[in-house]
């Protein structure tokens, strides 16, 4: 057999300065394709979402789901000493990140474009709730905040209350779209030998994944309605509860699907021509008829006796699970994506990523850092003496 091939990203070196989710979460994907991730935290606490809970072993969820793989150093920005090591680290390096409160990165000197213009080969990446320019640029960005300036509140809930996503949205769709401004970043380097600065922000980047409601609103004329788990535009399309309890969520995409519904399911084939249901526009308008008919069919039935007669008729649908049932999902199971990450705490589940490369090694799912784990080694790497380690730990500018 063929050795297996490295990991895309092995030989990479990747500086972050980085805090909460949205840049962490995008240096974790680089981490965990074979890239060298120096994660610099400050000395008093360091990633303040090390603080968020303690619900992973004593350890914060969003730290371990964000950092497994990076080196852990500790440095005070504020002191000139703190800062030289950063550049150090910086001028060794190939990409670096940075989620810093708007202009404090430029006041250390870590922006993209200062840095870019020192080093013609670094791939330098801001990350912001708002962008670099305009009246938003110094507003306090957080991901519920910027969840509601995008509208994704708006078209999430039910008609009577909007609600906001359960998980951080927007903080995700900056750390995806940093993560592929790398790997894009970095093809372009291999062409030209150049870096560059590359900007995201968390709401042109939520606002992307918002194209349907908005085009929709924008070209159409009218938003979208909050339909809780409907659809706006289709019917059969919900969750409907089961005589044991569960929800099984089903969608019939067209009339063919209804009326396979109507005779496999439902038990009345008369309404597969009956034109106040035939098609997807009669049962859209009368959508709680229809919905009535299905939740009288489905409840009478089990969750399992529900989804075996759907998908026997070829209709799709779904468990609505809880989050405890998702960590034990058959299909997750069965395709093996469960590893154990280690952390100061001792071993934890993870998940592996979801990019596969056949032929390839699988993701490099390294440890979960303690603070400050690898500063000695990374100060002896810059060229700094243990006397000098030793100065900054007692001055209080690494730990």
């Amino acid at each position: 057999m063929p050795a297996p091939l490295p990991l895309p990203l092995e030989g990479i070196t990747v500086v972050a300065v980085e805090q909460a989710v949205s840049a962490p979460f995008a240096t974790r994907q680089l981490a965990d394709l074979g890239a060298r991730v120096i994660k610099v935290e400050r000395v008093d606490g360091g990633d303040f979402a090390r603080g968020y809970d303690t619900a992973a072993r004593g350890l914060a969820s969003h730290f371990v789901w964000c950092n497994r793989g990076k080196e852990s150093i500790a440095l005070d920005l504020k002191d000139p000493r703190g800062l030289d090591v950063v550049r150090r680290l910086i001028a060794r390096a190939d990409v670096f990140v940075q989620n810093l409160a708007h202009g404090a990165a430029a006041r250390l000197g870590l922006d993209a474009a200062t840095l870019c213009a020192a080093h013609p080969r670094l791939i330098a990446v801001d990350i912001s709730g708002y962008g670099s320019s305009g009246p938003y640029a110094d507003k306090r960005a957080y991901d519920m905040l910027v969840q509601c300036e995008a509208g994704l509140v708006s078209v999430t809930g039910t008609p009577e209350q909007p609600v906001k996503a359960g998980i951080p949205a927007a903080d995700i769709a900056a750390a995806m779209y940093a993560f592929s401004g790398v790997l894009a970043a970095l093809v372009r380097r291999g062409a030209t030998g150049r870096g560059g600065p590359v900007e995201v922000s968390m709401l042109e980047a939520l606002t992307e994944w918002m194209g349907h409601p908005l085009h929709h609103t924008m070209h159409g004329g009218t938003p979208p309605a909050r339909t809780g788990l409907a659809h706006a535009v289709i019917a059969p399309y919900d969750a409907y509860p089961t005589a044991d309890g569960g929800r099984v969520l089903l969608s019939v995409q067209n009339d063919r699907e209804w009326r396979r519904l109507a005779e496999q399911v439902l038990g009345c084939p008369e309404l597969g021509t009956d034109p106040e249901f035939a098609t997807n526009a009669a049962r859209v308008a009368r959508r709680e008829r229809t919905d009535a008919l299905v939740a009288k069919a489905l409840g009478a039935l089990t969750a399992d006796e529900a989804l075996a007669r759907l998908e026997g008729a070829g209709i799709a649908c779904a468990r609505l699970r809880d989050v405890a049932e998702v960590a034990e999902h058959p299909q997750l199971a069965a395709r093996g994506r469960w590893r154990e990450v280690g952390s100061p705490a001792g071993p934890l589940k993870a998940l592996l990523p979801p990019i596969t490369l056949p032929g390839g090694d699988e993701a490099r799912m390294g440890d979960v850092p303690a603070l400050g784990r690898h500063t000695d080694e990374l100060l002896r790497a810059v060229g700094m003496t243990d006397g000098e380690i030793a100065e900054l730990r007692r001055d209080g500018v690494a730990a």
